[in-house]
């Protein structure tokens, strides 16, 4: 029988499965996917935006991502538009969010279909 919790203990929240985690991250995925890019007409994450989003066990998200170019207009609150949707994820623990220029935003991270939507191809 397990023991009661005595004032000041603090019930941890359990870890979760790698499946759990997978399924976590598609949530934090489809937040990401409502912020848009100003100047194009296609979220972030379909520009190719997102490089990577790490979820550890206690549901603690790191997302990784770039800017179409380092002068970018929204460059001060496009960061801050994603770190906003990913809190909206239920269940979400702490969310970071990293700006990085390497590698350099490419046409080749735009997926097929906005490439076509665009008519890039």
């Amino acid at each position: 029988m397990p023991k009661p919790l005595e004032d000041g203990d603090a019930q941890q929240p359990r870890s979760v499965t790698t499946i759990e985690r997978s399924l976590f991250e598609a949530e934090v995925i489809e937040q990401i996917r409502t912020v848009y890019d100003p100047e194009i007409p296609v979220n972030v994450y379909d520009l190719g935006l997102i490089y990577d989003i790490q979820v550890d066990e206690k549901k603690n998200v790191h997302v990784v991502m770039t800017l179409t170019s380092p002068m970018c207009p929204v460059a001060g609150s496009l960061p801050g538009e994603v770190e906003m949707a990913v809190r909206g994820t239920p269940g979400i623990g702490d969310v970071t969010v990293e700006l990085t220029w390497d590698p350099p935003f490419g046409l080749d991270r735009i997926s097929d279909d906005v490439k076509i939507m665009l008519g890039l191809e």
